[in-house]
């Protein structure tokens, strides 16, 4: 047994209200639980969108019902940066300020910088994270995986690298200019990886977070099903490399898991059908443990780090409560067995260690 503080996810997706086919709140926490987290922030892409108070109420609600079955996992919602996340007008930060961890319009790159810098000046002055989907949407020219060798191999529309690191890029300027605490989520080319290393030199508040499925996969990994399909899409080798001395040297503070269910339908449709998101909350620590630490690539002292004590460092979160997890005995990863609704998971059949222990 090894005993750690529980976990921090600053990245899933819990699809209520307005998707609840996909994810409920209520199954959404018992995923959480069940895989040894104590804190998850919620992205704002629901139905209605998190940009108004009153819209935000519906999901507090909902997340007050769904606690009242669950206990010991606290949910902490993201605003919108834009309403409707449509990258025109900006929210009423103010107004969402009290009941947010921050503002997102994760699934969208804001991508006119003048909307964006104004945020950044607002979330300055209200000590809240931009926690930033960096995408720029010119460059994705109806891409589904990553532009590389596979897609070339079997015809496939590719999503290039300079899609994500040159939003980041522009963002680290506006960082610059206004000192606002950045987030940037689910980094997966080398290129972001070398420009956060470089803005943290420069001693800008910048976090960031990738997620195992870039750690542990690449391009060449895929497979002709929708449970290989996410965005960002999985890379090159030379990038989860990259990836993997970002966490071992400390440009990359956490470990995510972009946690996003999808119907069975909806990951049934094939690499450019399918809807993009995989599943990772029920995997996230047995993968970092089993690859990683048991690899001797990174300590368990330092998947601490990536997957508690830095996320509570950058969301302000007390010390959290203490788990237990058995690391001797070897599981096969099954979604059947997932509390979560989603089972869409490029992990299926990996022999792993590091399961709860109640």
């Amino acid at each position: 047994m090894i005993e750690i503080p529980a976990m921090v996810d600053l990245h899933v997706h819990f699809r209520e209200p307005g998707f609840e086919y996909k994810e409920t709140i209520e199954t959404g926490m018992r995923a959480a639980k069940t895989a040894g987290y104590s804190d998850v922030f919620t992205m704002p892409n629901l139905r209605p969108a998190q940009d108004t108070v009153e819209h935000l109420m519906v999901q507090l609600e909902a997340i007050e019902k769904a606690s009242e079955k669950t206990k010991g996992v606290t949910i902490h919602p993201y605003g919108c940066i834009t309403m409707g996340q449509k990258g025109d007008q900006l929210t009423d930060f103010e107004a969402l300020a009290p009941y947010v961890a921050g503002f997102s319009d994760d699934g969208h790159g804001v991508q006119r910088t003048e909307i964006m810098l104004e945020a950044m000046k607002i979330c300055r002055k209200l000590g809240k994270p931009i926690v930033a989907h960096c995408e720029v949407n010119d460059l994705l020219r109806g891409g589904y995986i990553h532009d590389g060798d596979y897609a070339k191999m079997f015809g496939h529309k590719g999503i290039c690298s300079e899609s994500e690191w040159r939003m980041i890029e522009r963002d680290l300027n506006l960082v610059k200019l206004t000192g606002c605490q950045y987030h940037v989520c689910h980094i997966s080319t080398k290129e972001s990886v070398n420009l956060i290393r470089e803005a943290k030199k420069s001693g800008l508040p910048v976090t960031c977070e990738t997620a195992p499925h870039y750690l542990l996969l690449t391009d060449m990994d895929l497979r002709e099903e929708g449970r290989f399909k996410m965005n960002p899409p999985l890379r090159t080798d030379e990038d989860r490399m990259a990836l993997v001395e970002g966490i071992v040297d400390g440009t990359i503070d956490c470990i995510a898991t972009d946690h996003a269910p999808h119907s069975a339908e909806e990951k049934a449709k094939g690499l450019s059908g399918s809807s993009f998101g995989i599943v990772g909350l029920e995997t996230a620590f047995p993968l970092m443990y089993t690859y990683f630490v048991n690899k001797g690539i990174i300590t368990l002292e330092k998947l601490v780090e990536l997957m508690s004590y830095n996320a509570r460092k950058i969301m302000h979160l007390g010390k959290g409560r203490m788990i237990k997890f058995d690391v001797e005995k070897e599981f096969v990863i099954d979604p059947g067995k997932f509390e979560s609704k989603g089972k869409a998971t490029p992990f299926t059949g990996w022999k792993v260690v590091g399961r709860l222990v109640e």
